[in-house]
């Protein structure tokens, strides 16, 4: 064991060697990310750093702890994560279109449900018999994969940001798999303990000021591979066992899934990008890019927290948690306006609950609901 955690931490000095290489070659390959109207970069940026990432995890898989992982799963995971690396880099040097990512996704999903073996077969629910999920198994790996891969790639939008998320929410995986879910094989977590030191090796290039971004070769990697290790956590999936790596990725979760919500209000494509994700929402109300990014990571660590409260909590306590949980979530979300200034069907509705009380009873106070941001509509 304690040559193990060696060779884990040893994976730290790796990542660091490397990245400098991988800088220089992204120059070369013309992988620059140039200042936009959507980007927050003021010089060219060179991208493709999630390949220093994945060379330095593969080396921890194939040369320092071999003996620790299944053959046959290890290459699928190979060949899987090479065609997901692959799309990345080809969008960060020619740029592709969503439909054309997603077809890389969709491709590198298909091959790790049909080669490698990783996929949801049942679920069992409170109060149920468990579900044999039959034909529905491809179709609900399929969307897991790529919701996950996807959602990591959205909040890659500030230096630092994207790896600093990942990272904790790899390790609380990986804790969760020790110590947790003994339905995890031992290697698995292992696998998000390597992963996350090679984020921690890559960070201080990546953290504001940056010196190189993740760009979709690492991204998509990074969310490729979360979603396949948190799969192996739900082969048979239980209530907990669901709930748990949602709540662990709730920073990208909610951040993609407020995202795809606020587009439909707006009437707006899905695909179409806009400024309104966590980060811009949080710089708007005076957040420095630093401050932005710390207090992400604050929020993805109380994520992490909450996450090992469901699991030590007994059953009856999971639905007052779930219910505190979203309660609170709504509220932060509204508070941010990351539906847009205009939808806040909670905070109105404590309003007009408080507007009710203030009429029945003058001693009530009340205020109005707003942010700085309300001040300065766009």
């Amino acid at each position: 064991m304690f040559q193990i955690i060696i060779k884990i931490f040893s994976l730290v000095i790796i990542s660091v060697l490397i990245t400098p290489f991988i800088r220089k070659l992204a120059f070369v390959l013309g992988a620059v990310d140039n200042p936009n109207a959507r980007r927050v970069n003021k010089k060219p940026m060179p991208t493709i750093g999630g390949l220093g990432i994945f060379v330095s995890f593969n080396i921890g898989e194939f040369v320092l702890l071999r003996s620790q992982f299944p053959t046959h799963e290890l290459f699928s995971i190979l060949l899987a994560s090479s065609v997901i690396l692959l799309t990345g880099l080809i969008d960060d040097i020619l740029e592709l279109k969503p439909k054309q990512k997603m077809l890389g996704i969709f491709i590198a999903a298909l091959i790790i449900y049909f080669l490698a073996g990783i996929r949801v077969n049942e679920i069992s629910l409170p109060f149920m018999s468990p579900i044999n999920l039959s034909w529905w198994s491809l179709p609900i790996t399929v969307f897991w994969i790529l919701a996950l891969t996807n959602a990591v790639n959205l909040i890659d939008g500030l230096d630092g940001l994207a790896t600093g998320v990942s990272m904790i929410s790899l390790s609380t995986m990986g804790i969760v798999g020790f110590f947790f879910l003994h339905g995890w094989q031992n290697y698995v977590p292992l696998m998000c303990i390597m992963l996350a030191t090679c984020l921690l090796g890559f960070l201080p290039y990546n953290f504001h000021p940056a010196k190189i971004f993740l760009g979709d070769t690492g991204a998509l990697y990074i969310g490729f591979m979360i979603s396949i290790l948190s799969l192996k956590g739900l082969k048979n999936v239980t209530f907990i066992s669901l709930l748990v790596p949602i709540i662990i990725l709730g920073v990208p979760l909610t951040d993609t899934i407020f995202a795809m919500i606020r587009r439909k209000l707006n009437k707006k494509p899905i695909t179409v990008a806009d400024k309104h994700h966590l980060h811009h929402q949080l710089m708007r109300m005076g957040l420095s890019h630093r401050q932005t990014v710390l207090a992400i990571y604050g929020i993805s660590l109380l994520f992490s927290f909450i996450s090992l409260v469901f699991i030590s909590s007994p059953a009856w306590g999971i639905w007052p948690l779930m219910i505190g949980l979203l309660f609170a979530l709504e509220l932060f979300v509204e508070t941010i306006g990351l539906l847009g200034d205009r939808f806040k069907p909670l905070l109105h509705f404590i309003q007009n609950y408080i507007n009710k009380m203030h009429r029945s009873d003058p001693q009530v106070g009340i205020s109005h609901f707003s942010t700085k941001k309300d001040e300065h509509k766009n």
